[in-house]
């Protein structure tokens, strides 16, 4: 459970409503946030806050957590103490003369705050903590020192991988376009229009002015349909001029607290790029924000994968069939995601594309992250090795094809 009491940072009572919550995270989501000065951890704490206060059933949870310590102990002890008298045999009491209180442990339920909120409220908001909790070794939370290893995977592991021509030719499809046929077939029928008049005919007037004015016609609508071709040539030429070279757009988050986003964007970059018309961005906006709402999108085609980068504790990640996400087995409630959220909106934004989503996670600290292989969950929980050995399938069906209005449109919601 954070330091940090989320009603203290919106600075809202804990009666607030939903409109209440709502409006001061609005607020202070414009301060806050990193284009305006704030930090990515401080803007992050503050969505945090807002997830959960804005989420009923979370809330309730929160709640229960923060007002009634033995509920919390036992859920914490629930999720965490087999592994750690397993590992550990020599916890002590902090009410034990000679304890010291751990700094990694779990929030004091029973708090006090103090300082004020608002954009500098999120350190003001820390609660203190009493000392009948007994002390855990810090190798038990996440470790801030620690850095994942950058995910590597073998070519001779990804099943699509050679099944891809990276040299392809990228087709600029744009969808609405009549292409070349309708200006061929036009010119076709002057020369059938003309041929009459071509040939050593006795004609009478009648036919005459029959073939002039299809020839009339005919002539009319080829050069109608020329312009038109030549103005969609003019179109995809310039396209390519300004976008054909580049496969990434955007910048994953460059704070501390952001280095999964980075090992995402290496990650995407090293091995999505091999199909011809991937197109990767990073920090979109969800429609009506201005906010980077999501992490990544890779784009192939009418297909869309829409990705949130986490460091999360090591375990085995899996998803129930209700959906909720799951660590060894006990609901997981080290981390919030919106990516359900992500994914509704972009398939409104979006109504002729393909749209997922997908949690990529890495170990907060040492030990090993594993997830459950496909189960059919909406939004699957993946390692980075098999992030890019089944999305990157699915996204290999067009893999050669980027589709000019779904581009620029997805584009448009870049912000990072």
């Amino acid at each position: 459970m954070p330091d940090v009491d989320y009603y203290e940072l919106l600075g809202v009572r804990p009666d607030a409503t939903a409109a209440e919550i709502k409006s001061a995270y609005r607020a202070l989501a414009r301060s806050m946030h990193p284009d305006t000065g704030g930090t990515a951890g401080t803007f992050r704490l503050l969505r945090e806050a807002y997830e959960t206060l804005g989420d009923p059933q979370r809330r309730a949870e929160y709640d229960n957590a923060l007002y009634d310590g033995a509920q919390y102990d036992s859920e914490y002890e629930t999720e965490y103490e087999t592994e750690y008298e397993t590992e550990y045999d020599t916890g002590y009491d902090a009410d034990e003369p000679g304890g010291e209180p751990d700094e990694d442990g779990p929030a004091e339920p029973g708090f006090r705050t103090t300082g004020s909120t608002g954009a500098g409220g999120a350190a003001a908001a820390t609660r203190t903590r009493r000392s009948r909790y007994r002390a855990r070794p810090g190798q038990f939370g996440e470790d801030p020192a620690f850095v994942p290893d950058t995910p590597r995977l073998p070519v001779a592991t990804i099943p699509w991988w050679h099944r891809v021509d990276d040299t392809a030719r990228v087709h600029y499809a744009q969808p609405g376009t009549a292409g070349h046929a309708p200006t061929v077939a036009a010119l076709l029928g002057v020369v059938l229009a003309a041929l009459p008049l071509l040939l050593p005919l006795d004609l009478s007037p009648v036919p005459l002015v029959g073939c002039l004015l299809l020839l009339a016609a005919a002539l009319t609508a080829a050069s109608l349909l020329g312009r038109r071709a030549l103005a969609a040539h003019r179109q995809l030429r310039a396209f390519r001029d300004e976008f054909g070279g580049t496969a990434v757009f955007g910048r994953p988050g460059t704070e501390t607290d952001q280095v999964a986003e980075r090992l995402t964007a290496d990650l995407l970059a090293s091995y999505l790029t091999r199909l011809p018309g991937v197109r990767v961005f990073h920090g979109l906006a969800w429609p009506d924000s201005v906010f980077a709402d999501v992490d990544h999108a890779v784009l192939c085609g009418r297909r869309l994968v829409l990705v949130e980068s986490k460091l999360w504790l090591p375990g085995h990640y899996s998803t129930d069939s209700s959906g909720t996400l799951l660590r060894n087995g006990h609901r997981f409630r080290g981390g919030g995601t919106r990516l359900a959220e992500s994914v509704e909106r972009f398939r409104r934004l979006l109504p002729q594309v393909e749209v997922r989503g997908a949690l990529v996670l890495y170990p907060s600290r040492a030990g090993e992250l594993t997830t459950e292989p496909d189960t059919g969950a909406e939004i699957p929980a993946m390692t980075p090795q098999r992030f890019v050995r089944e999305l990157g399938a699915w996204l290999a069906v067009e893999p050669a094809t980027v589709d000019r209005g779904v581009f620029r449109t997805v584009l448009g919601q870049v912000v990072g």
